[in-house]
């Protein structure tokens, strides 16, 4: 009698994955257009929408600045093939020396958010940020790349991401252009695997794909320069674990919002696990094909909201939107271990 063996569901992802290409490079024109797009279709009649339109702007101007490109210095082949055989990030977001043209491309971003919001919450943000000088900005790019509250402007915080993201977004790009005859080795991959191969920087959240060379896997995304790198849908973002994952989800009834244990028909739930008690959200493509992790994300903070109260804690960061008390000295999500 000859016995046959059945795979359980989570080997089957696993072999998958394993298919799966290991990693999925930004779009250098349409990364930040589509989430544009996608911030103004979420924030009709969304109760954040000012917030939303505001960040849309801001992708919009980051679009215009990524789509003329410049010159940035790039890791060479020694230094790849050292940060390759580390394990490490070869563009590391907290140690990596910043061109200026991130203050440039900064002010320019203020400049023109500026002659659109003259008024409103975001104006005094946008009056500091346009009157700061370099030591300032440079201060407050460590503190948010490093993770460190104390002292960071939490209301110019998105602003200075932003710019920071165009600069790494053309790091990422030039150096995958550069080296690439590394091939599948080019970005190696972390211990940490819930960490970005290239900058070392946490997901904002995890997608799953619906385009023909990675469709139904799961890619997590960078908060920082926009690489999607692939991880198993079994396996908890934070821990490695797969043995006690379960979802969470929005759930509204008679004009309240709660959220429930199990499957959605929504494109955004919480991957929880219990064995670390961290979660990040995965956002569906095959659910809603304009979904975008960072705008998704954004638009569902109530999800968040309320599997905080269950006492998980969060193991990706948007850097659209911090969290923290500038005056207590404790770390931010942002690159914080």
């Amino acid at each position: 009698m000859t016995t046959i063996r059945i795979s359980t569901p989570e080997e089957i992802a696993a072999r998958a994955g394993e298919m799966a290409p290991s990693l999925r490079l930004p779009e250098r024109a349409s990364l930040f257009a589509e989430r544009e797009m996608r911030l103004r279709q979420l924030a009709a009649g969304h109760a954040m929408r000012d917030y939303l339109i505001f960040i849309a702007d801001i992708a919009h101007e980051q679009q215009l600045l990524l789509s003329r490109g410049a010159e940035v210095p790039l890791p060479d082949a020694a230094e790849m093939a050292a940060a390759g055989q580390l394990g490490a990030p070869p563009l590391p977001a907290g140690d990596w020396p910043r061109a200026p043209l991130w203050r440039d491309t900064l002010r320019q971003m203020v400049a023109a958010l500026r002659q659109r919001h003259a008024a409103g919450g975001t104006a005094d943000a946008l009056a500091r940020l346009a009157g700061a000088d370099d030591d300032w900005l440079e201060q407050q790019a460590d503190r948010l790349l490093h993770g460190v509250m104390l002292g960071l402007d939490l209301a110019a915080a998105p602003l200075i991401a932003a710019a920071l993201q165009v600069l790494w977004t053309e790091l990422l790009l030039q150096t995958a252009a550069t080296h690439a005859a590394l091939g599948p080795a080019l970005f190696a991959r972390l211990a940490e695997a819930g960490s970005c191969p290239a900058c070392g920087s946490r997901p904002t959240a995890s997608v799953v794909r619906v385009d023909t060379q990675h469709n139904g896997q799961r890619y997590l995304h960078c908060s920082l320069c926009g690489l999607q790198w692939h991880h198993v849908r079994v396996q908890c973002t934070h821990c490695g674990k797969g043995e006690k994952m379960h979802f969470q989800s929005l759930k509204a009834e008679t004009g309240q919002t709660s959220v429930v244990t199990g499957a959605a028909d929504g494109a955004v739930r919480a991957e929880c696990c219990d064995d670390c008690g961290h979660y990040l959200k995965m956002v569906h493509m095959d659910k809603d094909a304009h979904a975008e992790p960072v705008a998704d994300d954004l638009a569902s903070i109530t999800l968040d909201l309320l599997v905080a109260e269950t006492g998980a804690q969060r193991h990706g960061v948007n850097l659209m939107l911090l969290f923290g008390d500038p005056e207590a000295d404790t770390a931010a999500q942002a690159g914080a271990p």
